[in-house]
């Protein structure tokens, strides 16, 4: 599945120089990071909407819209979906309730 990831992570990362009028991730890096992440905004809200109707492909269809924006934020700031997956190793075995303690230390 992190395969999946990397290689969309790719594919942002070589249409940021694209032209703006022929990529939509072009265009988003082109209006910089505050229409990104006002894309973000966005599509956390239609899945939150998505998770309260009874419509499971909906669901996945927003939560993929999701994450797509989300690696677009994350690429405009240098970052791929790598970063994430290493936190996310970091703190596997671990309760919410330990994790939550140790970012307080």
């Amino acid at each position: 599945m992190s395969d999946t990831l990397e290689k969309l992570a790719a594919v942002i990362e070589a249409r940021k120089d694209a032209d703006p009028g022929s990529s939509y991730v072009a265009g988003l890096f082109d209006k910089g990071m505050e229409s990104i992440l006002k894309k973000v905004g966005e599509e956390s809200t239609e899945t939150i909407m998505a998770a309260l109707g009874p419509d499971d492909a909906q669901l996945v269809h927003e939560t993929a819209d999701l994450w797509f924006h989300t690696l677009v934020m994350l690429a405009a700031r240098g970052l791929g979906p790598d970063a994430v997956l290493a936190e996310l190793e970091r703190r596997f075995g671990m309760s919410g309730i330990e994790e939550k303690a140790a970012r307080k230390k």
